[in-house]
């Protein structure tokens, strides 16, 4: 070769025999190559190699190479061979995009299965190029997952997970309209979540961030950072779900007296560690710390304002690492001004990061950290192993009872069921909000009538829906058919169903639905039954859903928009007093009825509103002489 090198701008160039052409190489395909080689090899043929150069006296030399190389050209037929396996293997592998940082331990499982690409930072535009390549998307916080995300997927997306409990960011509609199963990981930052409320909790009491910020200033000021002791204190858990489980646990650790209030906490379970379940009022008014760990649910948005602050102690503390919106910050700082709230240590907030002027935030007062509760390496590496393995057992065609939506639905079984569907999930929503005290809802029957045989009518979707209606109004569960049994399972909720066959319509799957709740006390007292249970039942009228039955009162109501129930005197003028009332408050009223058990004796008013009437509204409604109880009730 040193021939080749030896004049200047030389190049090697292949000569070919006469019965491979050449006049233009650079199309000669990977194969008729290979062919050839095999071929020459084969025959003993040589293969002659000319050396030209640019140079004009350069005089051109040529030799050739034994067919010794047959080994080598059929190993790198082989090679390529394997490549070309290699590619079509990794073409049928399903595509997994990882948008934020994910723990080696997830990702190692993902690339077991899959083609992962893990990509950060992506915007909006950039997120929907590159989603109709991809099978799967993985998210934490960060990655806003809209419609027009599932849109530009154009059907190839078959599951969302969100690593980490909240799925604020995913548009779970439109992921069902679009076939798209979204899972999250809601145990493995657990423990983290629990121990950072702890710390939060005893950082708070011995003042440790002031004092450790007047140190770094230069100051010394003991006198100023006197603490309070844990011993002894009453502390009020709101939510005993897994993480309030686990900081009532270290808690009581700590020497501190332990209550909670939880409507689906099991009894046993709180007795078991020497936790007593209250009622919400009652763990207000005997707090000396509140740990908050509730969701953020319409029924819990904001609901520690200014109303609640005021049924505290004077000096109480409170820790939140679970949702922001669940406190008015700005009732929380009129709260703190004013000394009824001595304290706060806060992880969450309603918007994150907070404003850096945030009044809430430079209370001095005050302790605050960037939303830390799950930031533990095992937690994080936890959480990476459990949306991994959920995402790949969904990949696989498995029913995780992580998932947060529905699975598609056939579409002649739901077109039937349809209107019951909505019947059923308002039903679980009006009887959940009739039951008081905190002892939980531990039993619930549910009755079907249908002139149909019972082996004709799949009731599956139906208690679904009715679990769903129950357990999502106060609650961070999302309930669908394929997690109603789990998740009411784990909340201590028994579900048993009762098929009556009725001489009705068959051409109708379902005559009527009865929800019944067992051992709970009742808001409205005339909901419950003669046997003592909270019970409604409902039916489908004209194809909508109509409340036709309260207790031992027969009603008539179109379950839509909100709904108020009075149990009055049967008299003249009570609509005209109760629509006046509502009427000077600007609430319309959609509908009104009355039904009763015997003439000019008790009777049950029940009034659609379309608006949430105030509180001044509500009072006035209260006082009217001939009601005698009313609820006021959101569908």
């Amino acid at each position: 070769m040193a021939m080749a090198t030896s004049a200047p701008s030389s190049s090697i160039k292949p000569f070919f025999p006469p019965f491979f052409s050449s006049s233009n190489p650079s199309s000669s395909s990977q194969s008729s190559l290979l062919s050839f080689l095999r071929s020459t090899a084969s025959t003993s043929a040589s293969i002659s190699l000319k050396l030209t150069s640019s140079s004009s006296n350069s005089i051109p030399r040529s030799f050739s190479i034994n067919a010794a190389l047959k080994t080598a050209l059929e190993t790198s037929q082989s090679s390529v061979s394997n490549f070309q396996n290699d590619a079509v293997s990794s073409e049928l592998k399903p595509t997994i995009l990882v948008s934020e940082k994910l723990g080696d331990a997830g990702l190692k499982v993902l690339r077991g299965f899959g083609n992962v690409e893990c990509c950060y930072d992506l915007s909006q535009e950039q997120l929907c190029e590159k989603i109709s390549e991809c099978d799967a998307l993985i998210v934490r916080s960060g990655t806003k997952v809209t419609r027009q995300v599932f849109e530009a997927a154009k059907g190839k997306l078959k599951v969302v997970g969100r690593a980490g409990v909240g799925i604020d960011n995913v548009d779970l509609q439109a992921a069902t309209e679009f076939g798209c199963l979204v899972v999250n990981a809601p145990t493995a930052n657990t423990v983290a979540a629990a121990e950072h409320g702890i710390a939060l909790l005893t950082a708070m009491a011995r003042n440790v961030a002031q004092a450790d910020a007047s140190m770094k200033a230069g100051k010394w000021l003991r006198s100023k950072y006197v603490g309070v002791s844990l011993v002894g204190k009453t502390l009020a858990v709101m939510g005993f779900g897994k993480v309030g489980t686990e900081v009532a646990r270290r808690a009581k650790g700590l020497g501190m007296n332990v209550i909670a209030h939880d409507p689906y906490a099991p009894a046993d379970r709180a007795r078991a560690i020497g936790v007593e379940l209250v009622s919400f009022d009652e763990a207000l008014a005997s707090a000396d710390f509140v740990s908050l760990h509730m969701p953020l649910t319409p029924t819990t948005d904001k609901i520690f304002n200014d109303e609640t602050f005021a049924k505290m102690k004077k000096g109480v503390r409170i820790i939140n690492v679970a949702r922001g919106g669940v406190i008015d910050e700005d009732a929380l700082v009129r709260a703190l001004d004013s000394g009824i709230v001595a304290q706060a240590a806060l992880d969450v907030f309603t918007q994150e990061p907070p404003a850096k002027d945030s009044k809430l935030v430079q209370h001095e007062n005050v302790t605050v950290t960037p939303h830390l509760g799950a930031s533990t390496k095992e937690a994080q590496e936890g959480v990476a192993i459990e949306i991994a393995e959920a995402v790949v057992g969904a990949l696989q065609g498995e029913l995780s009872a992580t998932a947060v939506n529905a699975p598609m639905v056939p579409p002649d079984v739901l077109s039937e069921l349809a209107p019951y569907v909505v019947l059923a999930e308002k039903l679980g929503r009006l009887a959940v909000q009739l039951v008081s005290g905190g002892s939980g809802i531990k039993s619930v029957k549910v009755i079907y009538r249908s002139a149909r045989d019972p082996d004709d009518l799949d009731t599956r979707i139906l208690r679904a829906m009715i679990t769903k209606g129950i357990i999502e109004p106060i609650s961070a569960s999302y309930v669908n058919l394929v997690n109603a049994d789990f998740t009411a399972k784990q909340k201590g909720l028994r579900i048993s169903e009762e098929r009556v066959v009725v001489d009705s319509s068959p051409e109708f799957p379902v005559d009527s639905i009865q929800v019944q709740i067992y051992n709970v006390d009742s808001k409205f007292a005339s909901a419950v039954s003669e046997n003592g249970e909270i019970s409604i039942e409902g039916k489908v009228k004209y194809g909508t859903p109509h409340l036709t039955c309260v207790g031992s009162f027969r009603v008539d109501v179109s379950v839509e928009g909100n709904l108020i129930l009075c149990r009055q005197i049967d008299q003249p003028g009570m609509i005209g007093k109760v629509g006046n009332i509502l009427g000077e408050h600007n609430v319309n009223v959609s509908f009104m009825t009355v039904g009763r058990t015997l003439r000019r004796n008790q009777a049950i008013m029940a009034i659609g509103v379309d608006e949430e009437p105030n509180k001044d509204a509500l009072k006035e409604i209260g006082n009217v002489s001939a009601i005698e109880e009313f609820v006021f009730l959101k569908l």
